[in-house]
């Protein structure tokens, strides 16, 4: 059971003002995070014009800068198609960074998932499996990729918590009947992220919070920033111990 930190995703700068959007802010804030109990990082990195990008230039100078502002703690990206808008762009770009993240989260929902996986598995690179959906469950399983993968990723976008219990449930199921026991991280967004924090500590399973996944503490009250949503999680899993 780990609590890892995703400290921007796709975010806007208006989102929050301490969101960290260039390498050296990502940085800093991945260091105070670990300094409040993240065992790992999620990062999306960001090109010289503030966009997301999964270039090697955008990916190498901010992996190379949470290297050192955070010397042993597990680095992820996220490979999402959205960002490069083009699977065959996507593909170069893993094969072209200096600068290898430990894992690169894959979304089983996109359609080069398989290829996606391919590349980060000749590069040496982890994978977390992105499960969103049932239906994304039961391709990982045809695809008969679950014993490759570093952890399943259980990523649930819905906002009424019944259904979020519903699909979280339905893709947990899925991964028990075809007997994939990976280590699996459950997290939710916005108005899920703490009752899925509760959920994952109840069920032995990591999780994650940060600004990518919403700003709010379980109080309700703005966060100060990652630091503070990660400190919060981890008194969570403390006190489920």
């Amino acid at each position: 059971m780990i609590v890892q930190t995703c400290i921007n995703g796709a975010r806007s700068a208006d989102f929050h003002p301490q969101l960290p959007l260039d390498p050296g802010a990502m940085a800093r804030d991945g260091a105070a995070c670990v300094a409040a109990g993240a065992a790992e990082l999620h990062v999306h990195a960001r090109g010289l014009d503030g966009r997301e990008s999964l270039a090697p230039e955008a990916i190498d100078r901010t992996i190379l800068a949470l290297r050192r502002a955070c010397p042993g703690t597990l680095i992820g990206v996220s490979t999402g198609a959205w960002i490069e808008n083009d699977d065959e762009r996507t593909l170069a770009a893993i094969a072209s960074w200096s600068e290898l993240p430990d894992y690169a989260s894959v979304n089983l929902s996109e359609k080069a998932a398989p290829e996606v996986m391919q590349s980060l598995r000749q590069r040496g690179i982890g994978i977390e499996a992105g499960l969103a959906s049932v239906a994304d469950a039961e391709r990982l399983v045809r695809l008969d990729r679950g014993s490759q993968v570093l952890r399943i990723l259980i990523e649930i976008s819905e906002q009424a918590l019944d259904a979020a219990w519903e699909v979280s449930d339905g893709i947990a199921a899925v991964l028990d009947r075809a007997g994939i026991g990976r280590a699996i991280l459950l997290h939710g967004e916005n108005a899920t992220v703490w009752p899925l924090v509760h959920r994952a500590a109840e069920r032995n399973w990591s999780t994650r919070v940060g600004l990518e996944d919403g700003k709010e503490l379980p109080d309700g009250a703005t966060a100060s920033g990652n630091a503070a949503l990660t400190a919060a999680a981890v008194a969570i899993f403390r006190a489920g111990r």
